[in-house]
C-alpha cells in the first residue's frame, strides 16, 4: 500500500460534505480488522483507508489547513500504513475496570514481543513493537497500548494469498490464546499484501 501524500487529501470543506460517508465506510473497514485475542487483547489491523480518516479527522478538529501541520500529521500516521510485506495493528490490552485494569498490567510485561501471526505451514512471525520509541513498558507494568508490526516472507504472503489459514495468537506465560482469521477480515487482511 501506498503512503498518504498532502493531494491525497481532502480540504476542510471537502472533508465536512464527505464526512458522514467516509466514517461509515471506514467503521464497516475497522470492524472487518479488530480480531479479538483471548478475551482482553484486541488487535485492531490498520490500513491506509483508516489512516487517510484518522488524518482527516486530526486536521478537521484541529483546523490544520498549513502546509507544515498537515506533513506533520503524514509524517505522525504513515509509518502504520502496510507496505505490503506486512500487517501493522495497534495493541489495546481491555480491562473496564481501571483497578482490576492496573494489577492486570502487571501480570503481563513483555506481552508486546509475544505476540504474533502465523501463515500455516510457517514459522510464527512476531511482532516487532513500538518502533515509535515511546517505552510502553517498564519493569512494574506494560502499557494498555502497543503498536506492531508483523513482518512476511514473500513465501508467506504468497502462501495466505493462495489460501493458507491465518492465525494470529499470544504465548506470554500469564496470557495464552489464538484465534484463525477467517471471512471478511482475512480477505481485507490479505489486501494489504503486494500480489
Amino acid at each position: 500500500m501506498t503512503q498518504l501524500a498532502r493531494e491525497d487529501l481532502m480540504s476542510l470543506e471537502e472533508y465536512a460534505q464527505r464526512r458522514d460517508e467516509m466514517r461509515k465506510q471506514v467503521m464497516e473497514e475497522k470492524k472487518a480488522r479488530r480480531i479479538l485475542v483471548g478475551p482482553h487483547v484486541m488487535l485492531h489491523f490498520e490500513n491506509r483507508l483508516i489512516m487517510h480518516y484518522q488524518i482527516q479527522e486530526m486536521l478537521r478538529a484541529e483546523k490544520i489547513f498549513e502546509a507544515d501541520g498537515i506533513q506533520e500529521e503524514l509524517d505522525a500516521y504513515n509509518p502504520l500504513i502496510p507496505d505490503g510485506s506486512n500487517w501493522k495493528a495497534t495493541m489495546m490490552i481491555e480491562f473496564p475496570d481501571p483497578e482490576i485494569r492496573a494489577v492486570e498490567l502487571t501480570k503481563l510485561i513483555g506481552i508486546e514481543e509475544k505476540t504474533w501471526v502465523q501463515v500455516d505451514g510457517f514459522e510464527k512471525v512476531y511482532a516487532i513493537c513500538n518502533e515509535d520509541l515511546i517505552e510502553r513498558t517498564t519493569e512494574e507494568k506494560t502499557s494498555s497500548v502497543h503498536f506492531m508490526r508483523f513482518e512476511l516472507t514473500d513465501e508467506m504472503v504468497s502462501a495466505a494469498k493462495s489460501g493458507a489459514a491465518i492465525r494470529v495468537g499470544i504465548d506470554h506465560e500469564n496470557y495464552q490464546h489464538q484465534v484463525e482469521i477467517n471471512g471478511a477480515s482475512r480477505e481485507s487482511l490479505l489486501a494489504d499484501l503486494a500480489a
